[in-house]
């Protein structure tokens, strides 16, 4: 089997959506500075990011069901052409001082749009491009790319900023005509032959909530994701405020995140090897339980520095964990079913992070912070326990024979796709 660096559909869309990851971490900063520019009013630069957010949460699952239907590449192609338009737009405006925060908002909602649009429409046709047995390896190195651009999108924006106020959105219009270049020259099908009538909104959505529901595997990813993201966003949240109640200069609390970031970029280049050393039960296991302890042990540290460590270190598993459990959805996800299947979970795992900052708030006024961080370890430990007793992921923790029974349940599909489809029981 030839390397994945050497996959030259992969290499295309993984390209075009690292300047897309990019191209989101430069406006988000960009942006919040160009309100601030403006308007001086931190509440407004506060509504754009939180109105990002939401746009991408609200279209996780409509984007599921849309890139189910229709071609993949077309849905990724006109999101890139839609963030063109709208970047190139506010260049103009802001070039002629024509900038105001009706069309920022516009801006940064329809950047939302393309974002969710064209990362579910990715993460739904990296089967067809890639090998079942190289799905966990192609997943670790999408990690290292978001892990990327997180820690270099905001200090490039800003850097840009500074320069002049359109240089930024100006680079993200560039940016954005390369990356649908790209998915261009992709010259494989990114889906299966659709042959079914498509199905109402409501019905295709149930169908992709009733096949994860119904699948133990599924079920379980759901269970042990959710409480991940939540804990570790809350704990950071816990460790920014308890760093403030003591004092720690601004720069020195921004350091924090930038440990937690490299850590996860740290593990994604390092996760491909821990997949071949540990089954998927195994690394499901090892992430949830050195996550507890790990998050436990934060709340020795609040009043320095060293308290993002441990964090960065617990992060760092992460992408190997989220590799082998992931690739193995993928892997036993029909491809009519993959955009769904993808959306419900992701919407599932991220929507407790999104309430993880309140609450990790209001229990730090209430009982300060080391019981705050407890509490959210307490979280992880409920993972632990499912990992480690739960069928879904035990059953599943055997990836030769798990890997062998999709072997022979896959069928050929259209020539030259690449692709084998298979039905999950």
């Amino acid at each position: 089997m030839a390397s994945l660096w050497r996959n030259r559909e992969f290499n295309l869309l993984w390209t075009s959506q690292s300047l897309a990851d990019l191209g989101d971490g430069v406006a988000s900063l960009a942006l919040a500075l160009l309100v601030l520019a403006e308007t001086g009013s931190p509440v407004q630069a506060g509504v754009v990011g939180t109105l990002t957010q939401l746009a991408r949460l609200a279209l996780r699952l409509p984007a599921g069901v849309l890139v189910d239907r229709t071609d993949r590449r077309h849905v990724m192609v006109w999101c890139g052409v839609l963030r063109l338009t709208v970047f190139a737009t506010l260049t103009v405006a802001v070039l002629s001082g024509r900038t105001g925060l009706a069309l920022i908002l516009v801006v940064a909602a329809a950047d939302a749009v393309g974002s969710a649009l064209s990362g579910t429409a990715e993460d739904a046709s990296i089967r067809s491009i890639v090998p079942i047995a190289q799905l966990p390896t192609a997943v670790a190195r999408n990690e290292a790319r978001s892990y990327g651009a997180s820690l270099a999108g905001p200090p490039l924006g800003g850097l840009l900023f500074g320069i002049a106020h359109a240089v930024p959105f100006l680079a993200n219009a560039v940016s954005s005509l390369v990356s649908v270049v790209l998915v261009l020259f992709i010259r494989k099908p990114l889906q299966a032959e659709r042959e079914e009538k498509p199905q109402a909104y409501g019905a295709a959505l149930a169908e992709g909530v009733r096949f994860v529901v119904s699948h133990p595997f599924l079920r379980a990813l759901m269970f042990i994701a959710a409480p991940l993201n939540f804990a570790i966003g809350g704990v950071l949240f816990a460790v920014i405020v308890a760093l403030q109640r003591n004092g720690t200069p601004p720069a020195v609390i921004g350091l924090a995140e930038t440990i937690v970031a490299v850590g996860g970029l740290l593990g994604a280049f390092v996760a491909p090897a821990l997949q071949r050393r540990l089954s998927l039960a195994a690394l499901a296991r090892l992430i949830c339980w050195a996550a507890a302890a790990l998050l436990a042990s934060v709340a020795l540290l609040t009043s320095s520095i060293a308290a993002a460590v441990p964090l960065g270190i617990a992060v760092f598993l992460g992408p190997a964990c989220n590799a082998a459990l992931f690739g193995f959805q993928a892997a036993i996800t029909p491809d009519r079913l993959q955009g769904r299947v993808s959306s419900v979970i992701m919407v599932a795992a991220t929507s407790m992070a999104a309430v993880a900052p309140v609450l990790a708030g209001a229990l730090v006024a209430a009982w300060g912070p080391a019981a705050a961080i407890l509490f959210f370890a307490a979280a992880v430990a409920g993972s632990a326990l499912l990992a480690t007793f739960g069928s879904g992921i035990r059953h599943a923790g055997d990836r030769a024979p798990a890997e062998a029974a999709l072997r022979s349940r896959t069928s050929p599909q259209s020539p030259g796709s690449g692709v084998r489809d298979h039905d999950c029981g």
